[in-house]
C-alpha cells in the first residue's frame, strides 16, 4: 500500500485500465496495440498481469481522485477475459472497500471470444457494460479480425454475444472502420442492429508503417506525430494498406446517417450523431474526446502502474509516471499532461481554425494530424475532407433536431418530417 495523500483532480477524467497489458488471444491485422509488448519486455504472460497489490492501490487512487460522486472504470486490453472472472472479482471487492459512498461503474471491452455462462453471470450481477468489438458481417469481420493461427473469429464472437444477450447483459458494439468495413456501410449498419446491438461505435482505423523513431523501439507502426515537431506531410511515414480512405469514411457515416435519420433516431444510438447533435445544440463536454476543443482528460494505465497521456500515446516520450511513486491525481494534473491537453487546440493549423465545421471537429485527434494544409502548414488530420463531408452533410438535419430539442420536442420527430415531406432545409 502507497503512503501518498488524496489528490483530487480538478474535474474528471477517464482512465483507460490495461490490467494484462498488450496480450490478447487474437492477432488482429490493424491493432496499433499487440506490439506495445516490445516496450515493456516480460518472459511469459504472468509477466503482464496486474498484480494484487498494484491493483488495489489503483482502484483506491482513481476513486480517490475523481472530484465527482460517481466513478467509471474502463478495463481494456489487450483482451481482458484472460485475467479470469476471479480477477474482477478482486475488482469489484476493492472497488466496494474504496467506494466511500461513491457510486461505481464498470466499462469492459473484449472481443468476445472467451466469453461464456460464468462471464456473463458475473457481468449481469455486477452491471457491467461491455464493449463487443465486431467489424460486421462475418467476410468483413474476418478479413483483419483472425486469431494467432490467422483463423476467422467471427463464429466465437457471435457466440459470446449469444451470451451476453441470454444473461440480458447490456453491451455496445465497437466497430473498427478499415479499408474493406467502408465499402460496405449499410451492409455494416443492418448487420450490427440485427445482432440486437442498440449503442454503436465506429473507429477509423488509420496506422502509419514505422518511421526511424519507431523502429529504434522495436515497433513496425509509427508513433503519433508531436504536435510541436510536426514535419511536412512529405516526411511522413506511408499509410498502412489496411487503413481507411478518408473518402470512404466520410461516404460511410453519410450512408449510415441517411438511413439513421429517416427511421432510427431514438431508437438505435449511434455514438458520433448523438456527439454531433451535443455539437449543434452547444453543449460541450458530451461524448467522445477527440472532438473536444482540448484532450488530455482519457489517459491510460498500464499494468505495471505507469501512466500515459492517452491510449493511443502509450510510448516512452508520453509517459506521465507510475501510481507507485506518485498518486494518480497529480501524474492527471501534472504540467506535461496540461501541455499535450492544450496543444491540440494551440497547434491547430490556421486553415483549420477558420474551417466552418471547426466546432464540430476541432481536428480530431491528435494521432491523426500528420498531413499538410493546403497551405503547407503541417498539422491536419488525415480524416479532415471526411469530417468535412460528413459535417456538412448533416448540418441541416442537425439543425432541425437541435430546433427540436429546444422547443422541448423530440428530436426523433424528424423522422415524421422526412416522411410526410414538411422537412424543409433551414435557411442558412
Amino acid at each position: 500500500m502507497t503512503n501518498f495523500s488524496p489528490f483530487i483532480a480538478r474535474k474528471p477524467f477517464h482512465l483507460m485500465t490495461k490490467p494484462i497489458g498488450s496480450l490478447c488471444n487474437l492477432d488482429c491485422k490493424y491493432c496499433f496495440y499487440l506490439e506495445k509488448e516490445t516496450l515493456f519486455g516480460g518472459a511469459s504472460a504472468h509477466d503482464f498481469r496486474m498484480n494484487e497489490n498494484l491493483l488495489d492501490n489503483f482502484i483506491r487512487q482513481y476513486i480517490e481522485a475523481q472530484p465527482i460522486d460517481t466513478v467509471s472504470f474502463a478495463w481494456q486490453g489487450g483482451e481482458p477475459t484472460l485475467l479470469g472472472v476471479d480477477f474482477f472479482e478482486k475488482v469489484v471487492s476493492f472497488q466496494n472497500k474504496y467506494a466511500n459512498g461513491k457510486h461505481i461503474e464498470n466499462a469492459f471491452q473484449t472481443n468476445c471470444t472467451l466469453l461464456n455462462e460464468r462471464w456473463c453471470q458475473f457481468f449481469k450481477e455486477h452491471r457491467f457494460l461491455i464493449g463487443a468489438s465486431i467489424d460486421g458481417p462475418e467476410a468483413i469481420h474476418d478479413a483483419y479480425r483472425v486469431d494467432k493461427h490467422a483463423k476467422p473469429t467471427f463464429a466465437r464472437v457471435i457466440r459470446g454475444i449469444e451470451y451476453l444477450i441470454k444473461h440480458e447483459v447490456e453491451f455496445n458494439t465497437l466497430t473498427c472502420v478499415n479499408r474493406v468495413s467502408s465499402q460496405k456501410p449499410e451492409i455494416v449498419y443492418r448487420f450490427l442492429k440485427g445482432i440486437g446491438s442498440t449503442f454503436l461505435q465506429f473507429i477509423p482505423i488509420v496506422e502509419r508503417s514505422a518511421d526511424a523513431s519507431s523502429k529504434s523501439l522495436g515497433l513496425a507502426l509509427a508513433t503519433p506525430p508531436q504536435l510541436d515537431k510536426l514535419a511536412p506531410a512529405d516526411d511522413n511515414p506511408r499509410v498502412s494498406h489496411w487503413s481507411v480512405r478518408p473518402t470512404d469514411y466520410g461516404n460511410f457515416l453519410v450512408e449510415i446517417f441517411n438511413r439513421w435519420v429517416k427511421q432510427d433516431v431514438g431508437k438505435t444510438y449511434v455514438q458520433i450523431f448523438d456527439v454531433a447533435l451535443a455539437k449543434w445544440l452547444g453543449i460541450k463536454n458530451r461524448g467522445t474526446c477527440v472532438f473536444e476543443e482540448t484532450c488530455g482528460g482519457a489517459l491510460a494505465i498500464e499494468h505495471n502502474g505507469d501512466v500515459y497521456a492517452c491510449d493511443h500515446f502509450v510510448y516512452p516520450q508520453y509517459h506521465l509516471g507510475n501510481i507507485l511513486n506518485q498518486h494518480l491525481g497529480a501524474l492527471v494534473e501534472s504540467p506535461a499532461q496540461i501541455q499535450f491537453g492544450m496543444d491540440k487546440k494551440n497547434k491547430l493549423p490556421r486553415y483549420c481554425q477558420t474551417c466552418s465545421v471547426r466546432f464540430a471537429c476541432n481536428g480530431e485527434c491528435p494521432k491523426h494530424r500528420f498531413e499538410s494544409t493546403p497551405d503547407g502548414d503541417p498539422g491536419l488530420n488525415y480524416l479532415c475532407s471526411a469530417y468535412k463531408h460528413f459535417f456538412n452533410h448533416i448540418d441541416p438535419y442537425m439543425r432541425v433536431m437541435a430546433d427540436l430539442y429546444n422547443r422541448k420536442q423530440a428530436p426523433a420527430l424528424i423522422m415524421q418530417m422526412l416522411k410526410d415531406g414538411t422537412f424543409t432545409m433551414p435557411q442558412q
